[in-house]
């Protein structure tokens, strides 16, 4: 099975599953799958913005002050996505 069908067997699971493990007495286990998810999310981000980045800069090594200022921000962008969703996860957790 390839690998994108798995993921999506996984998530679909996981989203099945979600009503006990989201309520009162199992907030630190759904957070804690929260925090490895937005984790996961962000790897996969900066990952996809950095290979694009790259690629551009191959193609067009003259543009590389550009891309390489577009890259920052939008990896910081993608950054600050995935904090925000740590800090809720910890407010599930913690409140």
């Amino acid at each position: 099975m390839r690998f994108p069908n798995v993921l999506l067997l996984a998530l679909f699971a996981l989203v099945a599953s979600a009503s006990p493990l989201f309520a009162a007495e199992g907030a630190g286990l759904g957070g804690g799958i929260g925090m490895g998810l937005s984790i996961v999310g962000i790897g996969i981000g900066i990952g996809l913005v950095g290979h694009s980045a790259l690629s551009g800069i191959a193609r067009q090594p003259e543009q590389a002050g550009a891309i390489q200022g577009a890259m920052f921000i939008l990896a910081g962008l993608v950054e600050g996505a995935g904090i925000i969703a740590l800090v809720l996860c910890l407010a599930l957790v913690f409140l």
